[in-house]
């Protein structure tokens, strides 16, 4: 029960998600064939918050939810998977329309073949922790 301002936040960020149509297959199509700014205007705002609450967790302003700061650990080399795995997950995120988190979105307003796409989702996941210690990290 001590956690459920983290449900509410949840529950909220869906709101917002879903009413600024970030969820939605055609905007996300959009984005892919360069004919509208709606999404990069979204991203781009993500990642200018993303770089200021950066900021604030280096500098120990911001705790976890138990009170202590957020370790920050140093950069790895990689630049070369960064690059595959963004691509990966870039060719993903074309094909099937949403990206992870507005999976649970899309199937909360009730688009029930996105249960494919979370399944699949979910044994990717599965197939990455049976094999990760096999992988290059």
């Amino acid at each position: 029960m001590k956690n459920i301002k983290f449900l509410i936040i949840g529950i909220l960020f869906g709101i917002v998600l879903s009413k600024a149509e970030v969820i939605s297959w055609y905007r996300i199509y959009e984005m892919f064939k360069f004919q509208s700014f709606h999404m990069y205007g979204i991203i781009g705002s993500a990642v200018v918050i993303g770089v200021i609450l950066f900021y604030f967790f280096k500098k120990g302003s911001i705790k976890n939810y138990k009170g202590q700061p957020v370790a920050i650990e140093p950069k790895k080399k990689g630049f070369a998977r960064t690059i595959l795995g963004g691509t990966v997950f870039g060719l993903g995120w074309g094909i099937i329309g949403a990206c992870p988190g507005p999976m649970f979105i899309i199937l909360g307003r009730g688009v029930w073949a996105i249960i494919v796409v979370i399944i699949g989702g979910l044994l990717g996941a599965m197939l990455y922790h049976a094999l990760k210690k096999y992988l290059p990290h």
